[in-house]
């Protein structure tokens, strides 16, 4: 992550502090993002999933041309329009199903056993935007964190992790996602190192 290490450098941070800043974002960074493989997966099946009906239009399209007035054929091809539309469905669903999984999956990567945690989500409740970003994951997490605490990691860190409710400065958390600026990260490292750990370990 040299990029980070030169952002921090041109912030002013102690070229002494940056090694260990680096690890500590690289050890919470992959609870937060969702897993290259994952995202690889969804992607690459979205991309099939648009040449596959393409395709498929373009066929039909063209055998419509060259049917016209045959009745047989006409219903032929109207029966295959519905099929492609009724698989174009099933692919979306899929791939629907897939962004909710590795969404869910990249929340709960400090827990026991995120299999069994899975199950708890209630993926009818959850919406896919069209950035990719799932709508009312993080409400459920909350719920199900409170539900089952036995089956979550504890946070290790000799105090009480930071609560962002209970912010005496009313200060904006650079490192949670409504919220997230570098350039405030590497001021608050660099002025005040122990809150800029406390607000990272509120994200959790």
């Amino acid at each position: 992550m040299d990029w980070l290490k030169e952002l921090l450098k041109k912030a002013g941070i102690d070229e002494s502090k940056i090694d260990g800043i680096v690890g500590d974002m690289n050890k919470e960074m992959p609870k937060y993002l969702i897993p290259k493989d994952k995202y690889n997966e969804v992607s690459e099946a979205k991309k099939q999933l648009e040449n596959d009906i393409k395709e498929r239009d373009k066929q039909l399209k063209d055998l419509e041309g060259e049917v016209k007035g045959n009745e047989e054929l006409e219903k032929t091809i109207k029966v295959l329009q519905e099929t492609n539309k009724t698989t174009k469905e099933q692919y979306e669903a899929k791939l629907k199903d897939m962004t909710i999984n590795a969404a869910i999956q990249s929340k709960l990567t400090d827990t026991k056993y995120p299999d069994l945690l899975t199950t708890k989500f209630d993926k009818t409740k959850l919406a896919v935007n069209t950035d990719g970003s799932v709508t009312g994951i993080d409400e459920q997490l909350t719920a199900i964190k409170e539900q089952y605490k036995d089956l979550f990691m504890p946070v290790i860190e000799g105090r009480e992790p930071y609560n962002k409710e209970k912010n005496p400065n009313g200060i904006k958390n650079p490192w949670s996602k409504e919220h997230f600026n570098l350039t405030e990260q590497g001021k608050l490292l660099r002025e005040n190192p122990e809150l800029a750990k406390q607000l990272m370990a509120s994200t959790k």
